[in-house]
């Protein structure tokens, strides 16, 4: 089954690359992700096997992925792109497209067929949330908390609520320093029905009233700007509950064994992706394209989920989830999509964001510095 695979991947590359031989693309990319565990991820699964087949091709990491918006749009003011493929949130992908500064892109002439034939769209389906993102990963942001610091008496927290009673459950919390998903957690504790927290938080008054909710446990928060510093800050005992990706939180229980459980209640559902900048000169779009061919198909993206908790953007990769590379755990029961862990989800609203983000951060950054 697996050479059959292979042999997909190895002819849809070929494929890709008619009309631009070898000495047509660059030999060199600079990939753009978030650091940690995530890029280890992409790191083992899909670039060191594609270097392998590509002896004389290099590749080099940039981990600004949190910076990607500014960024791109600096270095396109600049007319000057020095990164060739970047991995960003559904939402960013969305923002980056509408100021031009993504290439759009045709995903079933640009990417491999699953291996039944269903078209690269099909597959992908309704994940394809913009005409320049292409889909890698769903994963969730939710919270890991210290099993040992859990007061004498009290249940295991397990509700999105229990991040702000800080009466029953005392201590430190971490949270992402900006609006997102802190802004629809506060308001879903004030008591906003899930359907209606977009309408609410497009209001200047829904938005006070979320930063009035969070305003009763800021003095207990620690602000996070990394993936890897809740983990850290839950291994060191710094705090007692924080959110983070579930893939980071699924590495500190399972491959470092740390006294930490999930709280997968209220877990905010997105997508990252890649999308290609606009304005790469001939050489290296043709490299990226022939890099994607092989990094984002069936057994590719299957292949990830070895290393970490994530679920696979294409629908014919799910089948393929099978066991952690090194600790030979079965993969399925850790993923944010698992039936059990998906009881009560939050699913991210990619467009608000993007007509949102730039203001709300503004509000946001304000209130934090009060």
């Amino acid at each position: 089954m697996k050479m059959s695979h292979t042999l997909l991947a190895t002819s849809a590359l070929t494929v890709a690359a008619v009309g631009a031989s070898a000495q047509d693309m660059a030999d060199s990319m600079t990939l753009v992700s978030w650091g940690g565990a995530y890029q280890d991820s992409q790191q083992k699964a899909y670039v060191e096997p594609y270097l392998e087949m590509n002896s004389d091709v290099s590749a080099s990491w940039d981990e600004s992925s949190n910076e990607a918006v500014a960024k791109l749009r600096a270095m396109n003011e600049a007319g000057n792109i020095t990164w060739d493929l970047v991995d960003v949130v559904a939402a960013d992908a969305i923002r980056l497209c509408d100021e031009g500064l993504a290439m759009e892109v045709d995903h079933d002439e640009l990417l491999a067929a699953a291996p039944d034939g269903t078209s690269a769209s099909d597959d992908f389906g309704d994940l394809i949330v913009s005409d320049c993102f292409i889909p890698q990963i769903v994963y969730s942001t939710t919270f890991g908390y210290r099993t040992d610091m859990v007061p004498e008496g009290a249940d295991a927290p397990d509700e999105i609520c229990d991040v702000f009673d800080l009466e029953t459950y005392p201590g430190k919390r971490a949270l992402e320093k900006r609006p997102i998903n802190n802004m629809e957690w506060a308001l879903l504790c004030d008591g906003v029905a899930k359907d209606d927290v977009y309408d609410v938080l497009e209001t200047d008054e829904g938005q006070d009233r979320a930063l009035a909710k969070l305003d009763t446990i800021k003095d207990e928060v620690i602000w996070w700007s990394a993936g890897a510093d809740t983990p850290q800050l839950l291994a060191d005992g710094e705090i007692f509950m924080g959110s983070t990706y579930n893939g980071r939180l699924f590495s500190v229980i399972e491959e470092q064994d740390q006294p930490v459980a999930m709280m997968w209640d209220a877990q905010v559902f997105d997508l990252d992706g890649w999308i290609i900048p606009e304005g790469l000169s001939e050489d290296r779009l043709a490299r990226v394209k022939d890099f994607l061919v092989f990094a984002t198909d069936t057994q590719r993206l299957a292949d990830q989920s070895k290393y970490i908790s994530y679920g696979p953007a294409r629908a014919s990769s799910a089948p393929l989830v099978s066991t952690h590379a090194d600790l030979g755990i079965e993969m399925a029961q850790h993923m944010p999509t698992d039936p059990a862990n998906a009881a009560n989800t939050f699913l991210y609203n990619y467009e608000f964001w993007a007509d949102y983000r730039d203001d709300i951060d503004a509000k946001f950054q304000a209130w934090l510095a009060r």
